[in-house]
């Protein structure tokens, strides 16, 4: 019989690539690693890996046992969220990922819902980036984690996770000194925009996060790299800085409130998109629903669905198929790449 925990190792290597790092994602020694799968190779009757330099690649046989994993993996999700059902009332801890500015907009609204509906259950929130979400739902460091997507940097299609659109948001130009802090609709083409401050100093995030992969192939979009001088990722610091004359920057709609007066805000084309995340499987626990519908309940009546991206929205993401000629899913490695 084939051991659950072995099929977790394995599906593990073959997301990451090295045994060291699935090591080090599951907090177990390499070696410790090295011998469970050596164990499940014996118990499968045949080889699952081969070894290329430091890398372990899968033979056929192991990527199709992995394929097998992640079916088991996503009913055993199942199984437990019906046992949970069938308990009475949601206890326990219920470790919940989110980023910033979800966090402090619309995650407090959330947990008051859910401390009113369900008082036994113990939700535990930890600022993760959404780069990071994958990871530690697969490890099962989080159970449930809130990530986003820009139309610049659509997120890759996780296998062993799901997916529910919660909110959209609309994408400002922050720049020095227009009139009193207050949005204006543009009144130009997104690029036209970007443009006026091509020759700018630009304020991003850090590199390595889907927020400075926007920024920078929004602007490679338009015609222009930005000239990046601060990077910096909290939205309120950032606006700080523009405040400050020290730049201009792309900002989310949740990223805007208390904008000094002194920042200018243009409204651009293209959006965020905030979805749920959770394993597999595990959307039927009533914990997760639970947490779900709680945010739900909470977001703000004048952000968008999320659910459909508009006519503005899928003009942007048009431009970008026009201009580059890699896929629309290496956008993120491809913007990140060229800043470092």
């Amino acid at each position: 019989m084939l051991d659950v925990r072995r099929l977790r190792l394995l599906r593990e290597l073959a997301r990451r690539g090295t045994i060291a790092a699935v090591a080090e994602a599951l907090a177990f020694s390499p070696s410790a690693v090295s011998q469970q799968l050596g164990v499940l190779e014996r118990e499968a009757g045949l080889p699952l890996l081969e070894r290329t330099g430091r890398r372990v690649r899968l033979t056929p046989a192991g990527e199709d046992l992995v394929r097998h994993a992640e079916a088991v993996l996503e009913r055993l999700e199942r199984a437990e969220a019906d046992l949970a059902e069938a308990r009475t009332g949601l206890a326990g801890a219920l470790r919940i990922g989110s980023f910033p500015t979800a966090t402090r907009a619309i995650v407090p609204a959330a947990l008051i819902t859910l401390a009113r509906r369900h008082p036994r259950l113990e939700p535990m929130v930890c600022e993760t980036d959404p780069a990071a979400v994958a990871h530690a739902l697969r490890a099962g460091d989080l159970d449930v984690a809130l990530v986003h997507e820009y139309d610049f940097v659509p997120a890759p299609r996780e296998p062993g996770l799901t997916t529910e659109p919660l909110y959209g948001e609309a994408m400002y130009l922050a720049a020095p000194a227009a009139p009193a802090g207050t949005p204006e609709e543009a009144g130009r083409d997104q690029g036209a925009v970007l443009r006026t401050h091509a020759e700018a100093p630009w304020i991003t995030a850090t590199p390595g996060t889907l927020c400075h992969a926007m920024t920078v192939r929004a602007c490679q979009a338009a015609g222009f790299t930005p000239r990046v001088r601060h990077q910096v990722d909290e939205f309120a610091t950032v606006l700080a800085l523009v405040a400050a004359g020290q730049g201009v920057a792309v900002v989310p709609q949740l990223g805007i409130t208390g904008a000094d007066r002194a920042v200018g805000l243009t409204r651009l084309l293209m959006e965020r998109r905030t979805q749920l995340a959770f394993r597999s499987g595990a959307g039927a626990h009533p914990a997760v629903a639970a947490f779900g519908a709680a945010l739900r309940a909470a977001v703000p009546a004048e952000l968008g669905s999320g659910t459909d991206l508009g006519e503005q929205s899928r003009s942007v993401t048009s431009v970008l198929d026009r201009k580059e000629t890699g896929s629309f899913e290496t956008a993120y490695a491809l913007s990140v790449d060229d800043q470092n």
